[in-house]
C-alpha cells in the first residue's frame, strides 16, 4: 500500500511538472544582439503558439519553457555541449506575468557544430520570487532556420564584425586611423608655420 502511494505521488508530481510550461506564461516580444547586426532584430508572434510564428518557433526551438520553468524529464544540461559552439546571440524575453513584466536573458549559438544550442543562467529572477531553472539546451537545425528567416545571416560572420550597440570593423578602425593621422600632420603643420611668421614680423 505504502509503495502504490508513493507511486501515485511521483505520478502526480510528474504530471504537474510537465504540465507547468503550459501553464506558465511565454513571452510576448523578444530581440536579438549580437554579431553582424548593427541594431536590435525583434521577433514578434506568438510565445506559446507553437512554431508558427517567428517567437513560438525561437521559444519552442530554443528549449526555452525547460530553461525558465524546469520540466520532467529535464532535457537540459549543467555542462556545456561538446563540439564548436562559433559566435554567440543574446536573445531579450519579455515575459509578461501576475506581478508584471520580466526580461529574460537566453544566449544563443546558431552555428555551433554539430547542433546549435542555447544557455540561460540559472536564478535570473523574474516575476518577483521566481527564478530560471537554467542551463544549456541542444537543438536542431531548425533553430538556426528560424533565426535566419528573423533576420540573422546565412553563415556566422567573420570576427570583428558589427554588433549592437557599436563594434569596430576593419573599415571603420582604418578610417579612424587616417584622420588621426591627418590631424597630426595638420597639428604639426601649424606648430612648424607659428615661428616663421614669428620670425617674419
Amino acid at each position: 500500500m505504502r509503495r502504490l502511494l508513493m507511486f501515485a505521488a511521483f505520478a502526480a508530481f510528474a504530471a504537474l511538472a510537465a504540465a507547468a510550461p503550459a501553464a506558465a506564461k511565454g513571452p510576448s516580444t523578444a530581440s536579438v544582439t549580437g554579431p553582424g547586426l548593427d541594431h536590435r532584430l525583434p521577433v514578434k508572434g506568438e510565445g506559446e503558439s507553437g512554431t508558427g510564428t517567428p517567437l513560438g518557433s525561437l521559444v519552442q526551438l530554443g528549449g526555452f519553457f525547460p530553461q525558465v520553468f524546469q520540466q520532467i524529464p529535464d532535457p537540459t544540461t549543467r555542462t556545456q555541449p561538446a563540439g564548436e559552439l562559433g559566435p554567440r546571440y543574446q536573445i531579450a524575453y519579455r515575459v509578461p506575468g501576475p506581478t508584471g513584466t520580466s526580461t529574460i536573458v537566453q544566449d544563443v549559438y546558431p552555428y555551433a557544430k554539430p547542433s546549435p544550442a542555447t544557455y540561460v543562467r540559472p536564478g535570473q529572477r523574474f516575476w518577483t520570487g521566481n527564478r530560471t531553472h537554467g542551463g544549456w539546451f541542444v537543438s536542431s537545425a531548425a533553430l538556426k532556420t528560424a533565426l535566419v528567416e528573423a533576420g540573422l545571416p546565412e553563415s556566422a560572420p567573420a570576427s570583428g564584425g558589427g554588433s549592437f550597440p557599436w563594434a569596430w570593423t576593419g573599415g571603420g578602425a582604418g578610417a579612424f586611423s587616417v584622420v588621426l593621422l591627418l590631424l597630426l600632420a595638420l597639428r604639426r603643420r601649424g606648430a612648424t608655420r607659428l615661428p616663421a611668421l614669428r620670425s617674419t614680423a
